[in-house]
């Protein structure tokens, strides 16, 4: 293992140095550990050595990342809504159900498998086997859908789905805290990030192609996506992790434990956790009534916004693009990252007021646009900061459950603030107060990028 590797920490005191004038030597580690190895433990954990990528392994991980965003988003942004109008046709609220369940049984479990997933030890390394297996549940969950009677066996299928294709992005994230070193962390998550962005417009497309065929809309998605993200460990294998360190065995105390961490311990850690919760909130806030906000602006009825939906989103994509590797492959080049996650809360704030005050369409789409900018200059960017401030690589499983949590509860929470919100100062039959609600995201935005500038300090 290499000497100057930081993030790998060894459990026990540090070398130590006598009193100067009492004419000794200095103590060296090696020797306290001859002397007295009982005070000095090996790892409770270990992770792999940090080694520059290559360019090959970086393509390689963004078609990984674009196969499992491919075979996750499909679902949630098409499939599953054509199915359940299939089954239970003009109830709509029943999408929100189904996804809003999986997505709190995958919430629950993710830190258990983030915990699982930095102990295992196997030929195939830590993380693979997560993708294999994740992939396997993931594809027979798409199956239940396509076959399933009932709504609530669609749902059933959904949170089998979601967990194997949630296990797989996880496991490939994880593999980029143990594997990419700082100075190119921002441009992995960016170009990452842009694959999350690009996979459901592709995606829905595909499944277009295939719509006669039920069966067809849920599987040629996921197919596709499985075999794009297993070419990763296949040609890029992770490794064997068998020689790592564990002398720590799974308790119930330690998965208790998987759930939080220590702020006061991990100062940094928990504030860029804090900014990045405060800024999702106002990411949240500003797209929950997306829809129903553009019919109120544009006066249109709101089964006939769908074609301005789309149009913006398409925008939104490539505005994403722009945003995510700017951000990332800057923030590597310049040695900067909070920079550039304050210049992605400031962009967000010009777009939020764009539309606040937005009465006509070129102005939504600036305003649209600017947001998406700045939500993908954001996410890849803290994402590179996130990397950076784990309390401990060798459980970046169980701490990247964690982070993922300050954007899950926010996706909750928001929904149900944002109903409040749009009733302040409302009277009879007046217009939603949506001026006010996206204001309010602006600000919030602000102040989770603030945040994180001025608080997390181990990071330029």
């Amino acid at each position: 293992m290499p000497q100057n590797d930081r993030d790998i920490s060894v459990a026990g005191p540090p070398p130590t140095e006598p009193a100067k004038g009492d004419g000794a030597e200095p103590t060296r580690g090696a020797e306290v550990f001859r002397e007295e190895p009982a005070e000095t433990p090996g790892p409770e954990i270990e992770a792999p050595p940090l080694e520059r990528v290559s360019g090959s392994y970086l393509a390689w991980i963004m078609i990984a990342s674009f196969g499992a965003s491919l075979a996750l988003m499909v679902p949630l942004s098409y499939s599953l809504a054509v199915r359940i109008d299939d089954l239970a046709p003009g109830r709509e609220e029943l999408l929100g159900y189904v996804t809003g369940s999986a997505q709190f049984v995958y919430l629950v479990l993710s830190p258990l498998i983030g915990f699982w997933s930095d102990r295992m030890r196997s030929r195939l390394g830590r993380r693979t086997p997560f993708m294999y297996v994740g992939t396997v549940i993931g594809l027979a969950g798409l199956l239940g859908i396509a076959v399933a009677p009932t709504v609530f066996l669609v749902g059933l299928a959904w949170v089998v789905g979601m967990v194997g294709w949630s296990t797989v992005g996880q496991a490939i994230q994880n593999v980029q805290a143990d594997r990419v070193p700082e100075e190119q962390r921002g441009r992995v998550s960016a170009v990452t990030s842009v694959m999350t962005h690009i996979a459901p417009v592709i995606g829905i497309g595909i499944a277009y192609t295939v719509a006669s065929s039920t069966l067809l809309v849920f599987l040629v998605p996921g197919v596709i996506g499985a075999v794009m993200l297993l070419l990763f460990p296949v040609l890029k294998p992770e490794g064997d992790s068998r020689a790592l360190v564990r002398t720590s065995e799974v308790s119930l105390k330690g998965l208790v434990a998987s759930y939080g961490f220590n702020p006061r311990k991990y100062p940094d850690f928990g504030w860029n956790w804090l900014g990045r919760f405060v800024f999702f909130m106002g990411l949240y806030f500003n797209t929950t009534f997306g829809t129903f906000f553009y019919a109120q602006r544009l006066d249109m009825p709101v089964k006939e916004v769908a074609g301005v939906v789309a149009a913006i989103g398409i925008l939104g994509v490539l505005a994403a693009t722009g945003g995510a590797i700017g951000g990332g492959f800057l923030s590597d080049k310049l040695g900067r990252r909070k920079l550039f996650t304050v210049i992605g809360s400031a962009i967000f704030v010009a777009g939020a007021v764009a539309e606040a005050f937005a009465h006509s369409l070129p102005q939504l789409v600036v305003g649209a646009v600017l947001m998406q900018v700045a939500i993908a200059m954001f996410s890849a960017v803290d994402q590179a900061i996130v990397f950076a401030v784990l309390p401990d690589r060798a459980q970046a499983g169980r701490y990247l459950a964690v982070v993922a949590f300050a954007q899950k509860i926010p996706s909750a929470l928001a929904p149900l603030i944002a109903p409040l919100v749009i009733t302040v100062g409302v009277t009879g039959g007046e217009e939603k107060n949506y001026t006010l609600l996206y204001l309010s995201g602006a600000v919030l935005a602000l102040l989770g990028g603030l945040i994180i500038k001025f608080k997390v300090k181990s990071v330029r």
